[in-house]
């Protein structure tokens, strides 16, 4: 006997009728049951997982703020938040940004003027006269 004869006759595993196509017997209340369990298992491992992963940021925060201490080092949202104070100290009066400070040898009329001198007085004289014009 082949193994359908058997299921056929009832020799078989139980669940071999349903495959065959007998009738499942479905209860719709177990089923919204066993989802629901699920739906509060998932919830359960989520909140888990999130105490876990904020305990470790914690340790991790109190491991820098450890070595923020040792080599005086402050936080940067602190060190933003007084460079950023500072900016708006400076500007206070003022309608536009801060304007910032122009290194030297740009844009000096008088400096360029005097490099030129030396310069000319490098050269040799017929040079300095063509140059001059």
């Amino acid at each position: 006997m082949n193994f359908l004869m058997k299921a056929a006759l009832g020799g078989g595993p139980p669940d071999v009728g349903k495959m065959l196509g007998g009738e499942e017997d479905k209860d719709p209340e177990a089923e919204k049951e066993k989802e629901e369990e699920r739906q509060e298992a998932l919830r359960q491992e989520e909140e888990e997982r999130k105490a876990k992963h904020a305990k470790m940021e914690a340790e991790r925060e109190n491991i820098r703020q450890g070595i923020r201490d040792k080599y005086g080092i402050k936080k940067r949202e602190v060190a933003e938040a007084e460079e950023q104070a500072a900016m708006e100290q400076a500007s206070e009066g003022s309608l536009t940004r801060p304007k910032k400070a122009v290194p030297s040898g740009c844009g000096d009329d008088e400096e360029e003027e005097n490099i030129m001198d030396t310069m000319m007085k490098y050269l040799p004289g017929p040079l300095q006269d063509m140059l001059k014009k």
